[in-house]
């Protein structure tokens, strides 16, 4: 009992990393209807920046929040080339964040090299019912709470969130009130961007980060966005928990080798699902 409690917690702080990902996909298509898929590259950069912060001595605090500025901005870069040009359609633009994501792995060698990294996180090992744990697990939990309360208060209480919302609706009208929606798309990056770098930052210490994590991290991350139709971000909090529990189950009981598979096993059936019941497209009359 105390095992299956263990894997249960620890897959819950997986899977808030995954949802914390998700959600910066989901903040991102609900305005541009753009799949970032340099979603993971945010969250290896921030952990990348983070851990040689650590190392050059800044104290942790600091360190992590200069790796979320960075998943911002390297956000508000993908956004520019992704989306600045007016006229990019949706698809061509998702060509463009896969290119930029392929381009982080040579600037992440380049500067880090392909080396695996990690850095130390909360210390000491936790009791939950009697099942041991990295106590760093539950710092997770306790920070992607919060975030996902402050990101429903964000877009249903200020005037940047409304402003994303309205985009997110219904873009034609957000643009006869005089709100430009490639600017709010930009928005939409940045957060993305910030959402992945804690991701990063966060999980880091429990999971060691190379250049190539944002493979694992984007298949994830869209596995649990999908479930809310890539548009509801509590939808994908749910989905990242249930994958993460759902993964570690699989590590714990069977083989840690099939981790990813749950992952596309688990898009596909949502996407098969959610096909069944759009049902078929009617034919036109001639």
């Amino acid at each position: 009992m105390s095992d299956l409690v263990g894997y249960l917690v620890t897959g819950l702080g997986l899977g808030a990393g995954f949802a914390l990902v998700a959600s910066g996909l989901v903040a991102i298509y609900r305005v541009t209807r753009v799949v970032n898929f340099a979603q993971g590259a945010f969250a290896v950069l921030a952990a990348m920046l983070t851990s040689s912060l650590l190392g050059a001595g800044l104290p942790h605090g600091v360190a992590e929040a200069g790796g979320v500025l960075l998943g911002a901005a390297a956000g508000l870069i993908v956004g520019v080339v992704a989306i600045g040009r007016p006229g990019t359609s949706p698809g061509t633009s998702l060509i463009v964040t896969l290119g930029l994501g392929v381009l982080a792995y040579a600037i992440e060698v380049l500067i880090w090299g392909d080396q695996p990294r990690s850095y130390p996180g909360v210390p000491g090992v936790a009791e939950v019912a009697g099942a041991r744990l990295q106590a760093h697990y539950l710092l997770i939990l306790a920070v992607t709470g919060p975030v996902f309360a402050v990101l429903a208060w964000f877009f249903s209480r200020t005037d940047l969130g409304k402003a994303l919302s309205a985009c997110a609706s219904n873009p034609y009208a957000a643009r006869v009130v005089g709100i430009s929606v490639r600017r709010m798309g930009l928005h939409a990056f940045v957060l993305g961007g910030a959402l992945g770098g804690l991701a990063g930052v966060l999980t880091t210490p429990v999971q060691q980060v190379t250049f190539d994590s944002d493979v694992a991290l984007i298949v994830n991350g869209f596995a649990a966005a999908v479930l809310g139709g890539l548009t509801r971000p509590v939808v994908a909090l749910a989905g990242g928990l249930l994958l993460g529990v759902a993964q570690t189950l699989v590590a714990g009981y069977g083989g840690g080798a099939y981790q990813v598979e749950v992952a596309l096993v688990l898009m596909l059936t949502v996407m098969i699902i959610q096909s069944a019941r759009s049902g078929p497209v009617p034919a036109t009359a001639s």
